[in-house]
C-alpha cells in the first residue's frame, strides 16, 4: 500500500528537482555570489560557492580562492584552489597565482603570469615586465622587459605604457626613439594614469605652459580620485 507523501516532503522533492534540473550557474552569477559573500560575510553564500567550486567549475573554484586568500590560516586552499582554476585555463585564477607566489618564488609566479598573458590579461604581461626588468625569478633582461611591456600596453595597460615611454626615451632594451615614447606617453596620459599625465606636462610646459597648468592639475585629481585603479 502507497502512503501519500507529507506536505514538506512533497515541498523537498521538488526542490531537489528543480536543482537537478537548473542549469549550471554562469561565470556572472558566481562572481556577484562570491563578491555578496566576500563584502558581507555571507556564509549562506560562501556556502553556493563552495558548492560549486566542489563540481569542478573553474570560476568558482577562483572565486572560493579570493574568498579564502584574506584568510592567512586559508592560504594553502586558497593556492590550490587558484591552480586548480589555472590549470583548468581560467585566467584570472593564473594572474592571482601569480600574485600569491610572487614574493616567496618568483620564478613559479613568472610561469603562471606568463600563462595569464598569453591568455590577453594585461596586468599579467606588465608583472612580466617588471620581473624581468628587476631579475626577479629571471635573468635580468631589458629587452624581454620591453617584449613584455609592448604587449601589456597592446592589451590596454596605461602603467605598462608610461615603463614603455621611458625605455623608448633612454634606449632601454629598444632602440632609443623619442618620437615612439612620446605616442606613448600620451596614450597613457589619455588613459588617466597620473604619472604619465604629470610627465606630459613637464614636456610641454616650455611651448604650452596653459595645457602644462591644465595638465598638472588634471594629474592631481587623479591621483586623488584613482590611486588604486592601475
Amino acid at each position: 500500500m502507497k502512503h501519500p507523501l507529507s506536505l514538506p516532503a512533497v515541498v523537498l522533492a521538488t526542490f531537489l528537482t528543480a536543482c537537478q534540473s537548473s542549469p549550471p550557474p554562469t561565470a556572472a552569477e558566481i562572481e556577484a555570489v562570491a563578491m555578496h559573500a566576500r563584502q558581507a560575510g555571507d556564509h549562506q553564500a560562501e556556502r553556493r560557492v563552495r558548492s560549486w567550486a566542489g563540481k569542478d567549475m573553474p570560476v568558482a573554484e577562483r572565486e572560493l580562492a579570493l574568498i579564502y586568500q584574506a584568510r592567512p590560516e586559508r592560504r594553502a586552499d586558497a593556492l590550490s584552489l587558484f591552480e586548480q582554476a589555472a590549470r583548468a585555463g581560467d585566467t584570472e585564477a593564473a594572474f592571482e597565482l601569480g600574485q600569491m607566489l610572487r614574493a616567496a618564488t618568483p620564478g613559479q609566479a613568472w610561469l603562471w603570469y606568463r600563462q595569464a598573458a598569453q591568455q590577453g590579461h594585461a596586468k599579467a604581461a606588465l608583472m612580466l615586465g617588471l620581473l624581468a626588468a628587476n631579475g626577479e625569478g629571471v635573468p635580468k633582461d631589458q629587452s624581454e622587459a620591453a617584449r613584455w611591456l609592448a604587449k601589456a600596453s597592446e592589451l590596454g595597460n596605461p602603467h605598462a605604457m608610461f615603463l614603455l615611454y621611458n625605455a623608448y626615451r633612454e634606449g632601454r632594451g629598444v632602440p632609443r626613439d623619442l618620437a615612439k615614447g612620446h605616442a606613448l606617453l600620451e596614450e597613457a596620459a589619455h588613459h588617466e594614469y597620473p604619472p604619465a599625465i604629470q610627465e606630459l606636462a613637464m614636456t610641454v610646459q616650455a611651448d604650452d605652459a596653459l595645457r602644462a597648468s591644465h595638465l598638472m592639475k588634471e594629474a592631481t585629481e587623479h591621483r586623488h580620485n584613482n590611486w588604486n585603479k592601475f
